[in-house]
């Protein structure tokens, strides 16, 4: 039994309908890649807000007990 010329197994991917495993595949890699990207601009931000050199306040020591003054 020959299988039928109108079945489409090759041709471009584009003008296949996807499967149901193509589009569970879609929606993963979409959602990874909205993760990685959310992750890329959060860190973009944080190093275009953070202040340069080191910091000022590394001198000042703080303790278990520095909400109440000492005085």
């Amino acid at each position: 039994m020959t299988r039928s010329s109108f079945v489409a197994t090759t041709g471009l991917k584009l003008l296949r309908t996807p499967s149901v495993r193509d589009v569970a595949r879609r929606r993963v890699l979409t959602v990874v890649a909205a993760v990685f990207g959310f992750a890329a601009a959060s860190i973009a931000v944080g190093l275009a807000t953070a202040p340069a050199g080191p910091p000022e306040a590394a001198a000042v020591q703080t303790g278990p007990f520095s909400y109440f003054p000492s005085e």
